[in-house]
C-alpha cells in the first residue's frame, strides 16, 4: 500500500521530534542529577562547618557530653533537610546520630574519617548505616586547635533521584505537551505543503520536473523565463545557442538579462510592465531575431516574463518559401480564370461564325501579354521583382484595374539600400493599396499608374491612382500602425512598414493628392549603399504577396 507524502512527511516530523525529545530527555536527566548533586554537596558542607564551629558543641563534643550534644542536635535538625547528622569523636564513635540513636558508641561507618580527624573537610559518597548517601564531613576543633570531634551532614541517594526525577517529570509533561502542539501543527504544516505542491507526490513532482526539462530542451525556439527583477530562472539551449552562450543553464540562473544580452528596448523594465508583445524585430547579441514577450501574473502579481525568439532569417526563408507556393498558386488560379474568360469569348465567336473576329481577338490578347511581359522583363533585372509585377498586373485585370507603367521605368541593378525582400514588400503594398481604392472608386475606373526609376543615386517609386483619396482625418496618421481607409480584412500594416523601411535608409516620401481624384505615393529611396537594411517580418511578406 503506498503511503501519500502527507503521511510520510507526518509521521518523518513526528518521529524525527519524538527522537530528540528522548534524546532532550535523557541529557536533561542527566544534567539535573548532576547538579542536583552539586548543589546539595555544596549544601552538606556548608552544614557540616557552621555546625562544627558552633563552641557549645565544640565544648560538649570535647568533654563528650553525649546528653547535651543531643540536646542541641535536635534542635540543629528540626531546621535542617538533611537526610541525617551526625557527631563523632575524634576515635570515629558516635556521639549523636539524628536517625538512630542507638549507634551512640558504635564505630562510624564508611572509612572516611582518616582525612577529617587530620582537619581536613571531605565529600564523598558512600554506603552508610541508611544506605548510599551523598555526605560532607567537617572537622571540629577545640581551643588548642585539636581535633576532638566530626560532623557528618548527609543526604541520601535515593532522596537527590526522588527529587531529580520529579523535575524530570515536570519537564516531561511540558515535553508531552509541547509534542502535541508539534504534531499538531505538523499535521497542518504537510497539509500546507501538500495543497502548494497541487496534492503532487515527490515523485510526480520530479517526473513533471524531467518532463518539463525534457520539453524545454526539445523546443526550437530560444525560452528565457526571468522573474520580476529580471533574474533568469530558465534558460533552454537552443536560446543559450542562439545568443552564443557557452556558460551551462545553472550558472546562468540568477544573472540579470542585462548580463546576458546586451541592453535593448526589449527589456526595459517600464516597456515589460506595459504590455505584452508578439512578434517583434529584435537584436539579441549581434543576431536579429523575432521576439515575444508574455507577463506571468499569479493572483494578480507579477511573477515574471517569458521570452520566446527565433533566428529572423530562419523565418525568413520559410517564409519566402512560402510566399513563392503562394504567388505560383494565386497565379495559376488568375491564369485559369482569364483563359476560361477568353475560351469563352472565342468559343461565342466561333458560334456566331464569326471567324475573322475571332482571329483578330486571338492576335490582340497575345500581342497584350507578350507586350506586357516584354516590357517588363526588359526594363526590370530582378525576376522576383518581374514575377511580383505581372502577378499584381494579373491580379489587377481581374478586379477590372488597369496598371499603366511608365515608359521610362528602368531598374537594372539590385538596390544598394533595400534588399529585395524590401522592395518587394514596398512595391506590392503600394500596388495594392492603388488597385483597391481604385475599386472603391466609381466606374469607369482609371488605370493605376506605376513609375520605378532607378538613377545612381537615388530609387524612385511612385503609384498614383484615381481612386477614393485619403479622408483629411486620417492624413496626418496614415503611416502609423492600426491607421487604414479599407473597411475589411487585416489592414493598417502595409504603409507602416513602408514608412519604417524608407525612413530607415534616410529616404523620404511623399504623398499628394491626385487631382480630380486619387492619391499619389512617391518614394525617394538614396541609393549610399552604406546603410543598415530595415528588417522584414513575418507580416510583410504576407502584405507584400
Amino acid at each position: 500500500m503506498k503511503v501519500s507524502f502527507q503521511i510520510k512527511l507526518f509521521i518523518s516530523l513526528v518521529l524525527f521530534f519524538s527522537g530528540l525529545f528522548v534524546l532532550l530527555g535523557v541529557y536533561y536527566y542527566k544534567d539535573v542529577g548532576r547538579q542536583l548533586y552539586q548543589e546539595m554537596s555544596a549544601r552538606a558542607k556548608i552544614q557540616a562547618e557552621e555546625i562544627a564551629i558552633i563552641p557549645n558543641l565544640r565544648q560538649s563534643v570535647a568533654n563528650k557530653d553525649i546528653r547535651a550534644i543531643a540536646q542541641f542536635m535536635h534542635k540543629v535538625v528540626a531546621h535542617s533537610d538533611a537526610s541525617f547528622i551526625v557527631i563523632g569523636d575524634d576515635k570515629g564513635l558516635h556521639l549523636f546520630h539524628s536517625v538512630h540513636s542507638d549507634v551512640v558508641g558504635k564505630t562510624l561507618i564508611g572509612g572516611d574519617n582518616a582525612e577529617v580527624l587530620q582537619g581536613k573537610s571531605t565529600t564523598t559518597i558512600r554506603k552508610g548505616g541508611l544506605g548510599i548517601s551523598l555526605r560532607s564531613k567537617a572537622p571540629i576543633f577545640d581551643d588548642t586547635g585539636h581535633v576532638v570531634g566530626i560532623v557528618s551532614v548527609g543526604y541520601l541517594t535515593s532522596y537527590l533521584d526522588t527529587i531529580t526525577l520529579g523535575k524530570v517529570i515536570n519537564i516531561f509533561i511540558a515535553a508531552v505537551l509541547l509534542l502535541v502542539a508539534l504534531f499538531v501543527f505538523s499535521w497542518f504544516f504537510t497539509r500546507s505543503i501538500k495543497k502548494q505542491i497541487f496534492s503532487l507526490e515527490p515523485r510526480e513532482i520530479g517526473l513533471l520536473v524531467r518532463q518539463q526539462k525534457a520539453m524545454m530542451e526539445s523546443i526550437y525556439e530560444g525560452v528565457i523565463a526571468i522573474d520580476s527583477e529580471l533574474r533568469i530562472e530558465v534558460i533552454n539551449q537552443a536560446a543559450r545557442k542562439l545568443l552564443g552562450l557557452s556558460q551551462p543553464t545553472r550558472a546562468l540562473r540568477g544573472q540579470t538579462i542585462a548580463e546576458v544580452i546586451a541592453p535593448v528596448p526589449f527589456f526595459a523594465r517600464k516597456v515589460m510592465l506595459e504590455n505584452d508583445t508578439h512578434d517583434e524585430i529584435c537584436r539579441f547579441n549581434q543576431l536579429t531575431v523575432i521576439a515575444s514577450r508574455v507577463r506571468i501574473m499569479l493572483e494578480n502579481k507579477l511573477q515574471g516574463w517569458v521570452i520566446t525568439f527565433r533566428d529572423r532569417n530562419e523565418i525568413d526563408s520559410l517564409s519566402a518559401q512560402l510566399s513563392q507556393v503562394k504567388r505560383y498558386v494565386d497565379n495559376l488560379r488568375i491564369m485559369r480564370h482569364e483563359q476560361l474568360n477568353r475560351m469563352a469569348t472565342l468559343s461565342g465567336l466561333l458560334h456566331m461564325e464569326r471567324y475573322d473576329d475571332a482571329i483578330r481577338y486571338i492576335q490582340a490578347q497575345s500581342e497584350h501579354a507578350q507586350e506586357l511581359l516584354d516590357f517588363i522583363s526588359s526594363h526590370f533585372s530582378s525576376p522576383t521583382l518581374c514575377g511580383l509585377l505581372l502577378g499584381k498586373a494579373a491580379r489587377a485585370r481581374e478586379k477590372g484595374v488597369e496598371l499603366a507603367f511608365d515608359p521610362s521605368c528602368r531598374m537594372d541593378r539590385p538596390s544598394r539600400a533595400l534588399g529585395e525582400a524590401e522592395l518587394i514588400s514596398i512595391i506590392g503594398n503600394l500596388l495594392d493599396n492603388a488597385i483597391e481604392a481604385t475599386q472603391r472608386a466609381e466606374l469607369p475606373h482609371e488605370p493605376v499608374e506605376v513609375l520605378i526609376l532607378q538613377h545612381e543615386h537615388e530609387l524612385i517609386i511612385e503609384v498614383a491612382d484615381r481612386g477614393v483619396g485619403i479622408t483629411p482625418e486620417i492624413r496626418e496618421h496614415i503611416f502609423e500602425r492600426g491607421i487604414t481607409t479599407k473597411r475589411r480584412g487585416d489592414h493598417g500594416i502595409g504603409l507602416y512598414l513602408i514608412a519604417n523601411y524608407v525612413a530607415h535608409v534616410g529616404g523620404s516620401i511623399e504623398v499628394s493628392a491626385n487631382e480630380p481624384r486619387g492619391t499619389i505615393f512617391s518614394l525617394f529611396i538614396p541609393e549610399t549603399g552604406n546603410v543598415l537594411r530595415p528588417v522584414p517580418t513575418l507580416e510583410d511578406q504576407n502584405y507584400a504577396t
